[in-house]
């Protein structure tokens, strides 16, 4: 096999994908789709809310806001640039603090600050910043809180939010167009016109040509993966074991993609195909739909192992060690549809069954 072929190969499919409508349907749908459901559920727009701070002194309020994680603090040297930056969105709400701040709360004297809102900005994001502001204030000027709320969480405190359980989903979507359908229909195409018997005339051999479509498909699988958790703000602490999960799940997906590919000769009932084994690709995100249902179901079907590892590792902040039995299952199912691939093409070199009948 010769990697320079390989390259020309893969090169001529990303060339041909420009055009290519499963293609583009690969990049387009899994960023609309995440786009849709973040926008339902209001997870894309909903992260941490910004605060802008002028100030002009030296005001313990900064401090104090600072040490609150949940809250994104920017300073700016005046309430010009704090102003502008209100504007334009980079903060959902703007203080500019008069040098004497302090001291002024402290000693009850009356002192004004400038307060800008982003018209745009969440309610719930401004709700948090003004608590959160007064009671920065109430602790400068050193009075007790006047009440103490006691929280009691009611119904189930275990409660999965929908974002979270439709992320499975998007993620698998992500990796099976990419991985399966792309692969599977160039294949199909070209034995539909013809070209691959013409292609594996020249010293291009058919594992050569396979070897290309599936880097194909791997490759937009871990790209697109990668824009899809990113957009999510679930991509995690570990990026390197991430990239390579997905890699895997695109590999395994990739060549169930060439398996079919080489078995199915028409578009038509390639699409029939993979419509009708959606259930089965996509059984393992639909039991993460349902947290009570025993998630131990998810494990019967093959991508679990794309799926569940990734999935513990952005959410649950799984390492290596925790994931590396499923990985090794995944692997085992990688060589074995690698063999599958294997006697298909040899049985259609024997046949010549390369080009449709």
């Amino acid at each position: 096999m010769s990697a320079r072929r390989v390259g020309v190969l893969l090169a001529k499919e990303f060339t041909r994908g420009a055009t290519n409508f499963i293609f583009i349907f690969a990049l387009v749908v899994p960023i609309v789709f995440s786009l849709v459901l973040n926008l339902l559920f209001g997870s894309f727009f909903s992260g941490k809310p910004k605060l802008g701070v002028a100030d002009l002194g030296s005001s313990n309020l900064v401090t104090q806001a600072q040490a609150v994680d949940s809250i994104i603090v920017t300073e700016y040297e005046s309430d010009a640039a704090l102003r502008e930056a209100v504007q334009v969105g980079a903060v959902d709400l703007g203080l500019t603090l008069p040098a004497n701040f302090d001291t002024a709360v402290q000693t009850g004297d009356s002192v004004a600050i400038e307060a800008y809102i982003w018209g745009e900005s969440l309610m719930q994001d401004r709700a948090i910043l003004g608590t959160s502001i007064a009671v920065w204030i109430r602790t400068i000027a050193g009075q007790e809180k006047p009440v103490e709320i006691v929280t009691t969480t009611l119904g189930d405190e275990t409660a999965v939010p929908w974002e979270v359980r439709l992320l499975p989903f998007v993620v698998l979507i992500t990796i099976m167009i990419g991985g399966i359908m792309v692969p599977a229909t160039s294949l199909v195409e070209e034995k539909m016109k013809r070209t691959l018997t013409a292609v594996t005339t020249t010293p291009t051999s058919v594992g050569e040509v396979y070897m290309a479509k599936a880097l194909l498909g791997i490759i937009l699988g871990v790209v697109m993966g990668v824009v899809i958790l990113t957009m999510n703000r679930a991509f995690g602490s570990q990026p390197l074991l991430l990239v390579g999960l997905l890699a895997l799940g695109g590999t395994m997906a990739s060549i169930f993609g060439i398996v079919l590919g080489i078995l199915i000769k028409d578009i038509n009932s390639l699409f029939a195909t993979i419509k009708g084994i959606g259930i089965l690709l996509y059984a393992p995100a639909i039991v993460y739909l349902f947290p009570t249902l025993p998630q131990w179901v998810a494990q019967i079907f093959p991508t679990y192992y794309i799926i569940g590892p990734i999935m513990d590792v952005t959410q649950k902040g799984a390492t290596f060690g925790d994931v590396a039995s499923d990985v090794a299952i995944l692997i085992a199912i990688i060589l074995l549809l690698v063999g599958v691939v294997a006697v298909l093409s040899r049985r259609a070199r024997q046949g010549g069954a390369l080009a449709a009948a």
